[in-house]
């Protein structure tokens, strides 16, 4: 299944989204070779690539993404904001600073150089199992706005085209991304504008994805959790 949005209102949605292609990282300091990253050419999000990218009414809830408005932290911490969301064992995995101007935000910690858009994996799912995975919960913390940006083109998809032998083996991975990449397949991104105290809901082991802070002039945080909530479990921004 491709890049689904659960949205309401199309029009706050467009308020909030642009759209771009992506290229391959190649020679480039900041960037691990390969990497996938946007193109920087953004361009607003119309009404007939809006209304692609909603969400069947039964879809799969482990596999949309949602603009939300997360819970407000209190002073007990982060670790259990999201338990009495409906899934008790919920876990909160942390945070993550951005400087301003970053197209995307994730680095190698091993040598500091960006990895671009890419897949996570923290429940090592199968080519099968992918759309059963959890979903990611974000929080901006702020001081300032960001993004997070999103593949138009799930995995399993990616996996078959790279993989048209084996694909039902594979563990799919940001590596079978920068293939499909660099040989010329099309693919794109969306990134959608997230103010202090928005986030998101997103299943990051089935869809390319990353944050930018890209245009904007002030830092920010980001905080995440990992669990397996319902469609429309928070209220939409959207």
């Amino acid at each position: 299944m491709p890049l689904y949005l659960a949205f309401n209102d199309l029009g706050a949605l467009r308020a909030r989204c642009d759209v771009a292609v992506v290229r391959t990282a190649k020679d480039e300091a900041e960037y691990e070779d390969g990497a996938v990253v946007p193109s920087g050419r953004w361009q607003p999000l119309d009404d007939e690539a809006g209304r692609a990218l909603a969400a069947p009414e039964r879809a799969r809830s482990s596999m949309l993404v949602e603009i939300v408005r997360p819970p407000v932290p209190t002073g007990r911490g982060l670790d259990d904001l999201a338990k009495p969301l409906g899934d008790d064992r919920a876990e909160y995995i942390g945070q993550a600073l951005a400087e301003p101007g970053m197209r995307t935000t994730t680095d190698n910690y091993r040598d500091g150089r960006l990895i671009g858009l890419h897949l996570d994996n923290w429940d090592k799912l199968d080519y099968g199992r992918r759309t059963v995975g959890r979903r990611r919960l974000a929080l901006n913390l702020g001081p300032g706005d960001r993004y997070v940006v999103l593949g138009d083109l799930d995995a399993q998809a990616v996996c078959r085209a790279v993989h048209p032998d084996s694909y039902e083996r594979r563990y799919p991975h940001t590596d079978d991304y920068r293939t499909y990449a660099a040989v010329g397949h099309p693919l794109g991104c969306v990134r959608i504008r997230l103010a202090p105290g928005e986030g998101y809901l997103a299943p990051t082991e089935y869809l390319l994805h990353d944050g930018s802070t890209e245009g904007q002039d002030k830092p920010s945080a980001m905080a995440f959790w990992l669990g397996h909530w319902s469609r429309g479990i928070l209220p939409s921004l959207v």
